[in-house]
């Protein structure tokens, strides 16, 4: 290793904190720059006030699973007790209808190893017909023999309806794992994408299908632990230092802050793709990257807290929700002790997003109600409006690579992993990529 090595990670998000982590456990010397105050990206805490009093709340429900190994090895390096910090389940869908009624029921068969767990899981659902369990099986059996490839992408709807997967099917099983895993529409979403992920999920161990459900905030389970492990091994963060400008220099980079300029040999931006622009302007090599990310378009992701008496329970910690714009609940006071609190997830675009916030959650408790008659009139309510969640998962979506034609300096974030649609994982391991690059080149 260099010694007069010294490298600047912009961004404090999951993929620039997986990179300094890697590099400073290896002895380089990092910065790391954070334009807010808060460390985690989307995968942030926020303090809301309710009644004068301030809560700290996630800025939307997040599920692991059990695949994501890149993110529980760094979370286990970091010091963070998976038991303490997740609720691990055996990977299963709930789906309960506007009416109160269970639709639609998928529980592994986590006595059977991988992949027998599921497919007994695709025989034996609830709320399929004979013909569409079978559907359902004959559909992994070819993913599986295909090995999740798929050579020619298409949008996920077109490639079910191929595959002769029902409208019923589609609804209560594809659809929801589609807007969980991408947050993107089945009209707009890549297949190929999906497919990647049903393969991490469904093959291999048969803990990889396991979901994740944060038990602690997601500041105390990522960036908190994650900040303390890379000040332990010498790395620098700086909070509230927002990166003027970025010039290349003979022997490295300038990097300008309101704070004054600092010199490195090396630069990873570890930024969202809308973020940047005006970053790398002074860099014209730059160009073809950022015009791989010029067209991309977003998708939203809502969550509504609403805040019951302490007494009221849900049946489960997790249920999905059909025909209605809700789709996910989390009962926060069996996930969290935050007893009465739920959350609901509404992820990508839909007419919800014309409503005021106000207006989506009395229809979020309406629907509730509905489902679920023992709950009551909230207490309040609380929506975190992410409008730009992530990148629409889309078919033959170009994605920049971690390297990029501008010597020294890397590209970091979910959607410089190209297998992957925006989750925690693709930012990780983009983040770990970087860092095995800088280390390869040394």
């Amino acid at each position: 290793m260099n010694t007069h090595q010294h490298i600047a990670i912009i961004g404090g998000g999951c993929a620039g904190l997986s990179a300094a982590a890697a590099l400073t456990e290896r002895g380089y010397a990092v910065t790391l720059f954070e334009a807010s105050s808060q460390l985690g990206g989307r995968a942030r805490s926020v303090v809301v006030e309710n009644k004068d009093l301030l809560q700290l709340l996630d800025n939307g429900q997040h599920i692991l699973l059990g695949a994501y190994n890149a993110t529980l090895s760094l979370l286990e390096k970091a010091g963070v007790k998976e038991d303490e910090a997740f609720l691990r389940l055996p990977l299963q869908l709930n789906m309960q209808s506007s009416a109160g009624k269970s639709v639609f029921s998928l529980k592994s068969a986590n006595f059977l190893p991988a992949p027998l767990n599921m497919l007994a899981g695709f025989l034996f659902c609830k709320g399929l017909t004979f013909g569409e369990r079978v559907a359902a099986l004959k559909f992994m059996q070819h993913l599986q023999a295909s090995n999740y490839e798929l050579y020619t992408d298409l949008v996920l709807a077109k490639y079910l309806k191929e595959h002769k997967q029902t409208k019923n099917l589609i609804q209560m099983l594809w659809e929801p794992l589609c807007l969980a895993a991408l947050n993107t529409p089945l009209k707009k979403a890549s297949s190929r994408i999906f497919l990647n992920i049903l393969r991490d999920t469904f093959s291999g161990h048969k803990k990889n299908s396991d979901l994740l459900i944060p038990k602690l905030e997601l500041s105390k389970i990522i960036s908190q632990p994650v900040a303390h492990y890379i000040q332990a091994k010498g790395g620098t963060i700086k909070l509230n230092h927002r990166i003027r400008s970025l010039v290349e220099v003979d022997n490295g980079f300038h990097l300008e802050t309101k704070q004054g300029t600092l010199h490195f040999s090396h630069v990873i931006v570890a930024t969202s793709p809308a973020r940047t622009d005006k970053l790398l302007a002074q860099l014209p090599k730059l160009k073809a990257s950022q015009d791989k990310t010029q067209h991309y378009q977003y998708q939203p992701i809502y969550t509504v807290y609403l805040q019951y008496t302490a007494e009221i329970k849900l049946p489960q910690v997790m249920t999905g929700l059909a025909n209605t714009t809700s789709q996910w609940v989390f009962d926060r006071g069996e996930l969290c002790g935050e007893k009465g609190l739920l959350a609901v997830i509404v992820s990508a675009e839909g007419a919800h997003q014309k409503l005021t916030q106000d207006a989506l959650a009395l229809l979020v408790a309406k629907e509730l109600q509905q489902a679920f008659p023992q709950l009551p009139k909230p207490l309040w309510h609380k929506v975190i409006a992410e409008k730009r969640a992530t990148f629409s998962c889309a078919p033959d979506l170009t994605r920049p690579t971690n390297r990029t034609a501008q010597s020294n300096l890397y590209l970091a974030g979910d959607y410089t992993y190209a297998s992957y649609p925006a989750t925690i994982e693709g930012a990780v391991r983009s983040g770990i990529y970087c860092a095995n690059l800088i280390t390869n080149a040394s």
